[in-house]
């Protein structure tokens, strides 16, 4: 080597003969600024247009989109329920479905209603003076522009769909098929108007359905009231019951005879109920009791109390809680004997307000009920029919046997709608002294109805005690005020009324749960568990903003059933909108010239919203070509079980005999990070507005797809760090990829020509790609999220890329080791961005486009078809080996750099003793010393000295660290024996040496 040439050998910068990662993906990701104008770009070449257009004849998979209210911006649970329906929409997309979401908003119902009351009430307007279409006009530009606002928020979180052409239930042809699928209930003989005690809102005066009511915690009034007996035995045949043949029937005349005699005690004595609701009291008609609990009669031996029960009066009780109700009036009790249920068979009541206002002077009987027991209260249940489902239940399940015994058993309506006593509840109505007594005010505070009970029940002498109570009690989830079960005329479709085909909605219902997918599972049992116990479903609201009932009655409650008057109404409503029930001359312009205007009634009453958003499968599914019916999957949180999951499925088995979905997907609430219910007041929320302008919508995205979103999840400052921090390990796997491909030739190698280690990293592929489809089938994403994280921070970062750095910078152009890793890392890549793309849709677009910029888009794309050949057990069950081995190994160089004794792992050559064959076997033939990134390594078959480094579940090998030996190659930095071999390049290894020369060759230098 002359000396003009070793001069040039001995300055030249040999980082610049290394292919080192050349990117301009930045390792910060700036998701804040990046993701807009990624979705700028896509709403630029019509990304959603291009989908459809990729998955035309493709088979279609349908999520079928809940609907969010159209009344604010986006919260966290938004977020986290879109995010899911999206990652599964796109993960179908790419697996060779044509998956097009459709997002949707429900508009109609209370809410908005009451946001456009407020602002009238702000501007001192009265509502009831406003043209009723004039004011729901205002509700739907309400509605319209909240959804303009959501609609950009969920694009901004990443998520594609047909922004352009949504569902809205507000929308016209919306609002026609809701009031056909009406239409065809009531056509089926399935809808009724009846008298029933509902969930009742005094503060927003309408009917809630159970799906609308969350319990909360409250303090109740309590009361234990006396019912004198008035008599004690059935005083005649005719005053017991009804047999199977229809015919009156009841015990002899002796054995009523000997019941009188031997019950004659009780006459002298009162029944004691108990209650949280004192202000039922005037509706009260009945006891109920049970044959299941045992019950004694008792006396008064000493009482300590300005009111109540005193020495020598005679009470009836369960005998597990007499002592508990003793305690609470203040009173010692004796037992006097036990009172069997066949004496409570015929005994009747006076009630306990007789003669207050000039009423209650009926007979209050005992009536046997199955929902009594005796874990609190007296055993005993106050019924009053009209405030609560079970008492009514009792009630007309013995009001044929009560009409019989002359006990009338009409309902009364004691309470209005604002919550005021009627005429019903005599002393306490409008007719009463000082007004009527309220239940509950306009701002939901309680009224003084209980007060004024309780002092009546004291003036009669017939209060036996009182207290308070805390418990969870049902409160409007709109308005967070209490409401009061009512007895009133709604609309309600039967549950238990058979079709023609002889089944009912209730079997129906149950039988489509059964052949429902559930995921989580449990969701199933919790479902039909609603199905299997609810009432008949009530329908109407006493609003003004939604879809109307859009049905003629009478009086009598008799239905118009006539097809040319729906079809009118239908057509009206298409062009007009639901509004045209509500113009002046409707009536006379849907019934025609057919039909008795004075005998028919526009029914003004509007439709549950649950009704609108269970009725959205009809005109979105149904109605649109690019959709199917019924749905692959329903999404929501787990409180739709009684809410859209739920009248979902009874709108549709009562029209189509079957659930509009194959599997319903359920997820769980956002707590804080403690665990707490996120709440304004406590300053413990997180919105994905603040996340987004923060750290962007793919963190948000990551830590959706990394929880356990069946369960309740937890968010916080901590928390979205943790996932920052998962993903910027991520993104750089990603960074150095791409940098390494940037100086990829794309030459394919043969499979049988690649070293095992790529061939490994094939394998592993193939394990995944099993992993990654199974958990896109199973919605189980965080397994999926799990696996290609740790696979790229683990297996990628930490093994494979650390291991083929060497060669990937220093080995010749011509290297197949070279080749086939950069091979290898192109499939990973493809893989890893393409599997990832419905997760982190920004970063992946970024990247993909970063590798290609002619690509049009990742979300374009298809999963990747790995070849059947790349998958190899025996080569990785090798490798399992081998990785145990290597393990120990650098483990032992982790202590040596930890005690400063090598800097670098490529300073070290140790000496690794096996002990076990199998180990020893995986590693023959192979360098033991590249896997390990040493310099050098011995192996030798034995134990080892007693003080080599060893890991405890790794006892069969030993490792003693040894420094290498050698100069340090200036290019490679591996020392080595045989550096300077090549007098050209004085200071590299032969294995540089010659790459260099070739680079040289080639033009590179």
């Amino acid at each position: 080597m002359n000396d003009q040439a070793t001069t040039s050998a001995e300055a030249m910068d040999y980082s610049t003969t290394l292919y080192l990662p050349q990117t301009e993906f930045p390792m910060r990701a700036g998701l804040p600024q990046k993701e807009p104008e990624l979705v700028k770009r896509w709403q630029e070449m019509q990304l959603y247009r291009k989908l459809r257009e990729a998955g035309a004849g493709r088979d279609k998979f349908v999520l079928h989109d809940g609907p969010p209210y159209a009344n604010g911006n986006i919260h966290i649970g938004h977020a986290l329920n879109k995010i899911l329906k999206d990652v599964i929409t796109r993960s179908f997309q790419m697996r060779g479905r044509d998956a097009n979401y459709v997002p949707g908003w429900d508009c109609h119902g209370l809410p908005i209603e009451w946001k456009i009351e407020e602002q009238y009430r702000a501007k001192g307007l009265d509502k009831d003076k406003v043209p009723v279409n004039e004011f729901r006009q205002e509700c739907r530009d309400f509605a319209a522009h909240w959804i303009a606002v959501q609609t950009e928020e969920f694009k901004r979180l990443g998520i594609e769909g047909d922004f352009d052409q949504p569902y809205t239930t507000m929308n016209f042809h919306a609002e026609a098929r809701i009031a056909g699928e009406l239409m065809k209930i009531a056509k089926s003989g399935q809808l009724y108007r009846g008298s029933k005690p509902i969930m009742w809102s005094v503060v927003e005066r309408t009917a809630l359905a159970e799906a609308e009511v969350e319990y909360q915690d409250y303090e109740s009034d309590t009361v234990w009231v006396k019912f004198p007996i008035m008599q004690a035995a059935a005083p005649a045949r005719t005053a017991v019951d009804v047999g199977a043949d229809g015919h009156l029937k009841g015990p002899s005349e002796a054995e009523i005879a000997d019941r009188a005699s031997d019950s004659s005690d009780l006459l002298d004595a009162a029944i004691v109920i108990w209650t949280t609701t004192p202000w039922t009291m005037p509706g009260n008609r009945a006891i109920s009791y049970s044959s299941r609990v045992a019950y004694a009669l008792y006396e008064v031996a000493a009482a300590e109390n300005d009111f109540g029960p005193q020495p020598g009066d005679k009470v009836v009780f369960a005998e597990t809680l007499a002592e508990d109700c003793a305690a609470k009036a203040k009173i010692t009790l004796t037992k006097l004997r036990p009172v069997s249920a066949a004496e409570l068979e015929g005994t009747v009541c006076a009630h306990p307000l007789k003669g207050f206002g000039g009423g209650y002077e009926f007979a209050v009987p005992l009536l046997a009920g199955d929902h009594v027991t005796d874990d609190a209260g007296t055993g005993f249940v106050h019924t009053a029919p009209g405030h609560g489902r079970e008492d009514f239940d009792v009630w007309m399940d013995h009001a044929r046997a009560l009409e019989a015994r002359g006990i009338s058993s009409k309902i009364p309506f004691t309470v209005d709608d604002g919550g005021f006593y009627t005429v019903d509840a005599p002393g306490f109505g409008p007719e009463a002294e000082g007004g009527a007594a309220r239940v509950i005010d306009d701002k939901g505070k309680k009224g003084d109805a209980n007060k004024r009970v309780i002092e009546a029940l004291i003036a009669a002498n017939n209060l036996f005690a009182r207290g308070r109570l805390k418990h969870t009690y049902p409160h409007s989830w709109r308005s967070k005020k209490p409401v009061i079960f009512r007895n009133t005329p709604q609309w309600f479709v039967h549950m238990d009324k058979a079709y023609e085909d002889g089944s009912t909605l209730r079997t129906r219902a149950v039988s489509a749960i059964d052949q429902t997918r559930f995921v989580p599972g449990a969701g199933q049992n919790r479902l039909r568990a609603m199905i299997e116990d609810r009432p008949d479903w009530v329908l109407s609201r006493q609003r003004a903003w939604g879809v109307p009932i859009a049905i003629f009655a009478d009086d009598q409650g008799e239905i118009l059933v006539d097809d040319e008057v729906n079809a009118r109404i239908l057509e009206a409503f298409e062009a007009e909108g639901a509004d045209a029930w509500f113009a002046e001359g409707a009536k006379e312009r849907f019934l025609g010239n057919d039909h008795d205007h004075d005998r028919w009634h526009l029914v003004k009453d509007i439709l549950d919203v649950w009704f609108d958003s269970g009725s959205t499968h009809s005109f979105t599914l149904e109605d649109r070509p690019d959709l199917k019916w019924p749905a692959d999957v329903y999404l929501e949180g787990s409180d739709q079980h009684r809410g859209w999951f739920h009248s979902s499925l009874l709108e549709s088995c009562a029209t189509r005999g079957r659930a509009p979905y194959d599997t319903v997907v359920t997820h769980g609430f956002t707590m804080d990070e403690k665990g707490e219910k996120m709440s304004k007041s406590k300053g413990n929320t997180v919105t994905p507005q603040e996340v987004m302008s923060q750290s962007g919508a793919d963190i948000l995205r990551l830590w959706v797809m990394t929880t356990d979103y069946g369960e309740d999840q937890r968010l916080g400052k901590a928390i979205i760090q943790t996932n920052i921090d998962a993903y910027r390990k991520l993104r750089n796997s990603i960074r150095w990829m791409l940098g390494t491909l940037a100086h990829d030739e794309s030459e394919d190698v043969a499979l049988h020509d690649m070293p095992e280690l790529e061939r490994l990293m094939l394998h592993r592929l193939t394990e995944l790609d099993r992993v990654v489809r199974k958990g896109y089938d199973d919605f189980d994403f965080k397994r999926i999220s799990r696996a290609l994280i740790d696979f790229a921070n683990v297996e990628l970062s930490a093994f494979y890329f650390d291991i083929r750095k060497d060669a990937l910078y220093c080995d010749a152009p011509s290297s197949l080791r070279r080749k086939a890793s950069l091979h290898v890392i192109r499939q990973i890549f493809d893989c890893l961005v393409t599997w990832m793309a419905p997760m982190l849709p920004f970063t992946m677009e970024e990247a993909w486009l970063s590798r290609d910029p002619s690509k049009t888009s990742v979300h374009l794309e298809q999963f990747p078809r790995l070849a059947v050949d790349w998958e190899n057990e025996v080569l990785a069950a090798k490798w399992k080996k081998i990785r145990t081995v290597r393990r120990v190994v650098t483990g032992a160089l982790e202590v040596e750099r930890r005690e400063k004794r090598i800097g670098s792992s490529l300073e070290a050559a140790p000496v690794v003793y096996v002990d076990e064959p199998a180990l020893l076997n995986a590693l023959d033939g192979l360098d033991f010393s590249e896997i390990c990134i040493t310099s050098g390594i011995e192996l030798v078959a034995g134990e080892g000295p007693d003080d080599a480094f060893r890991l405890d579940d790794v006892a069969s090998v030993a490792v003693v660290p040894r420094e290498a030996s050698g100069r340090k190659c200036a290019r490679s930095w591996r020392i080595t024996d045989d550096v300077g071999s090549d007098p050209a390049y004085p200071d590299v290894s032969a294995r540089d040496a010659a790459a260099l020369k070739e680079l040289a060759q080639l033009g590179r230098l």
